[in-house]
């Protein structure tokens, strides 16, 4: 038995049910009773955190909880663009709120194609899964993880650099994992980019927690990239096209699959379908309030 978790703030609000209304296909209507939702807020309206809690019972899952709390004061965002503090959020799950065995924290910008949980029969204690970065797969070289870390450290060059968007956690190293996040985001300050993703990389080179799992349960959606570019043909080591055994699609950078102005790809269109079939379903629900900030898809 599992938890899936998510941070939720008011921006995210649809992406997130989108995100949930996805890991509940991606599963038997017997197996969703047996998965638990659990979902921590910074700005979340007490209004909406009900329509989360009725979609997740509508749905079938078999718990909801949610719970307000507000990342350390150590948090840095050093990259605000398109993400807000609530992303320091992931760190600060604990057993007593997740009240399962394991925790599998979701991104609120993610397509679930299929069930998650695969890589919990492989995990072993004390170790966090996580899939390598597409964009920064190493610390060092021409990516941009982790900024003077090889300087600093020349031993860690060329270590892997992994992905926060998704996380296969036990919950037993949940507090281990906030601890050290904690003081990486001290003693790594300066090292900090890519905000809430640096600070656990610098964890996991320091503790070696971390489980490689396999890329297709967490795949960028490139293609967005290669309408503006070639830039992105030089990164990765892949087409720059959809992957059709991804278990997870995640549109990573700023231009999100909800926005208007976002590339219609085909993993965005793909998106748009079932982010229309969400939309459809809160009418449903009587919830005709929830838009998406910034131009939506209709």
């Amino acid at each position: 038995m599992y938890a899936i978790g998510l941070c939720v703030d008011e921006r995210y609000m649809l992406p997130a049910l989108a995100t949930v209304s996805s890991v509940a296909d991606g599963l038997a209507p017997r197996a969703r009773r047996d998965v638990a939702l659990r979902v921590l807020a910074l700005d979340l309206s007490p209004a909406h955190a009900v329509t989360l809690a009725d979609f997740a019972r509508r749905l079938g899952f078999g718990s909801f909880d949610i719970r307000w709390r507000v990342p350390s004061a150590a948090s840095r965002m050093a990259d605000a663009e398109y993400i807000s503090i609530t992303t320091y959020l992931r760190f600060h799950f604990t057993a007593g709120f997740v009240q399962r065995p394991y925790l599998i924290y979701l991104d609120a910008d993610v397509l679930v194609r299929g069930d998650l949980s695969a890589p919990l029969d492989a995990l072993a204690p004390g170790r966090l899964g996580a899939v390598q970065d597409e964009f920064n797969p190493r610390v060092g070289g021409t990516g941009h993880a982790l900024p003077g870390v090889e300087q600093r450290w020349p031993h860690l060059r060329e270590r892997a650099y992994f992905n926060a968007g998704v996380l296969w956690m036990p919950v037993t190293m949940l507090s281990s994992l906030r601890a050290g996040v904690q003081r990486a985001l001290v003693r790594g300050r300066q090292h900090i980019l890519h905000n809430d993703q640096d600070a656990l990389n610098l964890w996991l080179l320091s503790s070696r927690a971390v489980q490689p799992v396999d890329a297709v349960f967490n795949r960028f959606e490139l293609g967005r990239f290669g309408e503006r570019g070639n830039w992105v043909r030089r990164v990765v080591d892949r087409p720059v096209r959809a992957d059709p055994d991804a278990v997870l699609v995640h549109f990573v950078g700023p231009e999100k699959p909800w926005l208007s102005g976002c590339p219609a790809t085909e993993d965005v269109a793909e998106y748009r379908i079932h982010l229309r079939a969400t939309v459809r379903h809160l009418n449903c629900m009587g919830e005709l309030g929830i838009e998406v900030v910034g131009g939506g898809v209709r």
